[in-house]
């Protein structure tokens, strides 16, 4: 079956995924969507200092919000600051170090985040595909400590500073690599078999999608949503998938082109107007399932996920 969904998945990248899609699609965008004014708003980004996460700082600075730029690496992360900041003409931008793959430094940052700051947004960008297995400090495999854990921790921590303020959202950059997998509870850190990057990524971006639905039903008051950015040219897609970069490198979208739905997510007017909890791919709410994949998971699964997720939670919690 997952050979059927990878084929299927394919055809339809190649379709919707690429640059051509997305300038397919952008015909039908309203732009007074995006003509907003976001001086009286805080957003966080996660892996801000590049690639899409880059991007979207860069578009909420433009329009005058706060931006918070968590991110892993101090250099690279102040050049990016300097550059949104020449860039936008905002000054209001604020760098925060922190390795999303260490729980326990997710959970210190995001308790004293919530005590100094207001936050309306959480973009929830950061993520990362490590081709070999790899276990963090805390002994917990890279993929699914950075992708899964490090996005479960930041949101729920942050979900009581989010319910303080008016139209709080957060937003979780997806992939539609998730349409090839069905959620595996059973192999959390990828165990069994043979390790593989790839599927590890896609089933992080499942999982994902699988927690915005949930948030989404606890937590009434916060507008959730996740997306799939389409095939873009970002330094992480070249240094993690260097094959399909090169064959595809003609056909894939900007950094600004996947970061557009999570800036008009994070702030149109129009975006709250839809459901919580939905999957979004270029401004519009999609299928989380390719048709006749076997891809869907029980309520019992994505319990047992959450339970899990809580439970590794705890242990790391200062």
């Amino acid at each position: 079956m997952s050979i059927y969904r990878n084929a299927v998945w394919f055809v339809k990248g190649l379709q919707e995924y690429t640059k051509s899609g997305y300038e397919a699609a952008a015909k039908h965008f309203s732009p007074a969507d995006l003509d907003v004014n976001l001086s009286d708003r805080c957003f966080m980004v996660t892996g801000a200092n590049s690639g899409i996460g880059k991007a979207t700082a860069q578009e909420i600075a433009k329009r005058g919000g706060t931006v918070h730029m968590v991110c892993r690496n101090k250099e690279r992360a102040e050049t990016a600051k300097g550059e949104i900041v020449a860039q936008s003409k905002n000054e209001n931008v604020h760098v925060h170090i922190v390795d999303m793959s260490s729980a326990r430094q997710v959970w210190e940052f995001a308790q004293s985040f919530s005590q100094n700051n207001k936050l309306h947004v959480l973009i929830n960008n950061a993520g990362c595909m490590v081709n070999q297995r790899e276990l963090t400090e805390e002994g917990l495999e890279k993929n699914f400590a950075t992708n899964t854990l490090g996005t479960y921790i930041l949101t729920t921590a942050l979900i009581p500073a989010l319910k303080k303020v008016e139209d709080p959202r957060v937003i979780t950059v997806s992939s539609g690599g998730m349409l090839t997998q069905k959620l595996n509870v059973d192999d959390l850190q990828f165990e069994k078999g043979t390790f593989d990057g790839t599927m590890a990524y896609a089933q992080n971006k499942r999982q994902q999608v699988i927690l915005t639905e949930r948030w989404a039903s606890q937590h009434k008051e916060i507008h959730f949503s996740s997306m799939h950015p389409g095939w873009a040219d970002t330094p992480a897609v070249q240094s993690s998938m260097p094959s399909f970069h090169a064959k595809m490198q003609s056909k894939l979208r900007t950094e600004a082109m996947g970061a557009d739905t999570v800036v008009w997510l994070a702030a149109s007017p129009a975006a709250v107007k839809l459901p919580s909890g939905q999957f979004f791919q270029d401004r519009k709410p999609v299928a989380t399932h390719l048709p006749l994949a076997s891809s869907r998971s029980s309520p019992q699964e994505e319990e047992k996920l959450l339970t899990a997720l809580e439970e590794f939670a705890q242990k790391f919690k200062p």
